[in-house]
């Protein structure tokens, strides 16, 4: 193998594993740091947690758009949401079938679908500026807004918990700042890492930065989701899985495909309109099929988790043709 290309998988690798394990330790150490100056444990639930989990995508899109990879960066939010629903809730059922909570109809689902439709409209213009980001930004406010007054009127989320999310224990002020800063340290540099890798080997095998960001890096980014919706499969809490898909495409396209408009703004590659947005919309268009009941089951079978991996498996092969 040629040396560079093996230096580019390498980096890509370690990248991977740095990002995940720097964007744990900031989470922990940022909320414990929060709590002991004060902060409310729901804002640092809503805030420090719920963003938190979007770290790894957010900052490889950032350093990928200050390097104007916008192809990259919005290949990432857009394939993290798509791996999330057809991969993660696939596997998820697959292991233990999904029985849906009401509040998830209601309230959930709603949201996703809003922001998703929301995302595609604003990049159907073919150009992702300041004014887009401007408004995902703004969208985010109001979410968290929502999520905020819904935990404090104490309505349960999907899984029969609190929307505030599960917040890490206090720690020593000297400890949580230590890892605040170990967070804050890595998850650029591993950025850094992984973005450099990803687009070496997309030039080495003249793929396109969008079609890397929709495999590679985005099933990457997705894998604490995926672990996290498994562990709470075989716990028995497969619900676990649904609350943590839907709030994580929240944040993927409020947050993370902001970064690109905010920080490099620039023109929506074609193929992000005919092929990629469309599938993210049909994949939560069907999710929100199964949580209704083809015949008024509040369920996601084993059979229908097998649908949503077929679907993915078939997304990527097209991926691989097209790139």
């Amino acid at each position: 193998m040629d040396p560079t290309l093996l230096l580019s998988v390498g980096a890509i690798a370690i990248g991977f594993v740095l990002l995940i394990w720097g964007a744990d330790r900031f989470i922990a150490g940022a909320a414990a740091l929060a709590q002991d100056l004060g902060v409310p444990k729901l804002l640092v639930g809503l805030t420090v947690v719920g963003l938190g989990t979007s770290a790894p995508e957010m900052f490889v899109a950032a350093v990928a758009s200050l390097q104007g990879k916008t192809g990259l960066a919005i290949g990432n939010a857009i394939g993290s949401n798509i791996t999330n629903i057809a991969l993660i809730l696939g596997v998820t059922t697959l292991v233990m079938p999904l029985v849906i909570q009401s509040s998830v109809l209601k309230r959930e689902l709603p949201v996703v679908s809003v922001v998703c439709v929301a995302a595609v409209l604003l990049m159907a213009d073919g150009h992702l500026g300041r004014f887009d980001g401007t408004v995902l930004v703004v969208g985010l406010v109001a979410v968290l807004i929502w999520m905020a007054r819904m935990a404090k009127a104490g309505v349960p989320a999907s899984g029969g918990d609190e929307l505030a999310l599960d917040v890490p224990e206090k720690a020593p002020m000297g400890r949580a700042l230590f890892w605040t800063l170990v967070g804050l340290v890595l998850l650029p540099l591993s950025s850094q890492l992984l973005v450099w890798g990803a687009v070496n080997l997309a030039n080495a095998f003249g793929i396109s930065e969008l079609v890397i960001g929709l495999t590679i890096v985005a099933l990457g980014t997705s894998l604490p989701e995926l672990a996290a919706s498994v562990a709470g499969a075989l716990k028995g809490e497969p619900e676990i899985a649904l609350g943590n898909v839907l709030g994580s495409n929240i944040f993927n396209l409020l947050v993370v495909l902001a970064m690109p408009a905010l920080l490099h703004p620039g023109a929506v590659e074609p193929a992000v309109l005919t092929r990629d947005g469309p599938v993210m919309l049909a994949l939560t268009g069907l999710l929100y099929l199964m949580c209704i009941g083809w015949r008024g089951r509040g369920q996601i079978t084993r059979i229908e988790g097998g649908m949503l991996l077929a679907a993915f498996a078939g997304y990527e092969a097209l991926l691989l043709i097209a790139g």
